[in-house]
């Protein structure tokens, strides 16, 4: 008996239906990362309008999901990071939930009109989102269900199964839950996202979550040698192609000859650069006294306690800060790097009025800094009057 009909249009060997169950999950991840994350988003790259009529089609075909309401629980998401009011974070709802229900946790907060009318705002509104994405949700699925089994016949239930689960198991559970619980952080921003590595080859490069969100405008997620993302390489494939336009890329922060005077340019390279200013702290001040400190104190004082020190306040629980100023209260150097950390972040905290106020404070710090007496804190002033930007960077907001 002949069951040649049973395979579809296309019949492939077994590994021929991986690489293409495979592949049609890379495009829907950079679906979401270049045109729903990175362009829809945060505006950091424009893509062709063709481009994007594509993205957006593949989204709502594969996932019944709207540009609008992504945009919106990201935007909220961004808004309250690890706080009341985030829509998905495993900080306030558990790594369990959000791993095993991100989708419904995700579609809560996506069908809330205030959320959307707030946070969605520039999103497709045409004729098409209108009249057909958003008011025939399911359609796309069941397109895409019949365009499975028609080409791949009863292999594509099993490439089917593969596209529906990809978006809430990768998108839904991995990148919002494992990327504010386990992997690195580069930089101390101030909620839970981390680094997942060597998630990259199949999450768009949305695993570099915790670069992201301490440069949330860049187009570039990859920020140290080793990272990959294959979302910024795709994109530098599609600019050569005439199919994106890339807007804002976060370049690091260099540091030059020292500024004669330091002024108001000099508080606004600091204030932009303030994720690098706060991890060249960590590395060549906190952490370098602490080992001083450490090896002086005869088994006092342990390096394992540097987590206390360099993460960002508002991480810590209660337990963590009583011990942070146990040990503060016990070493006085430490205690006086940490105090010249916070006085630092100041600078980009809002709580200075003015421009000139700004100038002056800046002013004063390095001047106490290099009157310190700890060597590593007063290099460290010397080097803030030196520090630039490369063009193209963007704040870390």
């Amino acid at each position: 008996m002949n069951l040649d009909f049973l395979y579809g249009l296309v019949r492939l060997s077994f590994w021929g239906y991986v690489i293409v169950s495979f592949a049609l999950v890379q495009v829907t991840m950079l679906a979401v990362t270049l045109y729903l994350h990175r362009d829809q988003a945060h505006r950091a790259v424009d893509l062709h309008p063709a481009l994007r009529h594509f993205f957006r089609f593949w989204i709502w075909a594969t996932s019944g999901m709207i540009t609008g309401e992504w945009v919106a629980v990201h935007r909220k998401h961004h808004a309250f990071s690890d706080v009341a009011g985030d829509p998905h974070s495993p900080v306030i709802l558990g790594l369990k939930k959000i791993m095993l229900e991100g989708a419904e946790v995700y579609r809560e907060s996506a069908r809330d009109p205030e959320i959307v009318a707030k946070y969605g705002r520039g999103t497709p509104t045409d004729w098409l989102e209108r009249n057909v994405y958003a008011k025939h949700r399911n359609l796309g699925i069941v397109l895409l269900v019949l365009t499975d089994l028609v080409v791949f016949g009863v292999p594509g239930i099993i490439i089917l199964s593969v596209q529906l689960i990809s978006m809430p198991l990768l998108a839904a559970g991995v990148i919002n839950g494992l990327g504010h619980a386990v992997g690195y952080r580069t930089f101390e921003c101030d909620n839970a996202a981390r680094n997942l590595v060597p998630w990259g080859v199949i999450t768009g490069g949305e695993e570099l979550h915790n670069n992201h969100h301490a440069f949330p405008s860049s187009a570039r997620f990859s920020m140290r040698p080793g990272e990959f993302d294959i979302g910024w390489a795709a994109l530098r494939v599609l600019s050569v192609l005439g199919l994106a336009n890339v807007r804002k890329v976060a370049s690091r922060a260099m540091t030059e000859a020292p500024r004669p005077i330091v002024d108001l340019d000099t508080v606004r390279t600091l204030i932009t650069a303030r994720m690098d200013v706060l991890r060249n702290y960590a590395r060549t001040v906190t952490l370098p006294v602490l080992k001083a400190e450490a090896a002086a104190s005869a088994g006092r004082l342990s390096v394992r306690v540097k987590r206390l020190l360099v993460r960002h306040p508002s991480l810590l629980d209660d337990g963590a800060r009583a011990r942070l100023q146990q040990v503060l209260a016990e070493n006085t150097a430490l205690r006086t790097v940490h105090d010249f950390r916070d006085r630092l972040a100041v600078l980009w905290s809002g709580s200075i009025g003015n421009n000139e106020r700004l100038t002056a404070h800046l002013r004063e710090w390095i001047r106490e800094a290099e009157a310190s007496g700890i060597e590593r804190l007063q290099e460290f002033a010397r080097a803030l009057k030196g520090y630039r930007l490369a063009a193209g960077a963007v704040a870390a907001t």
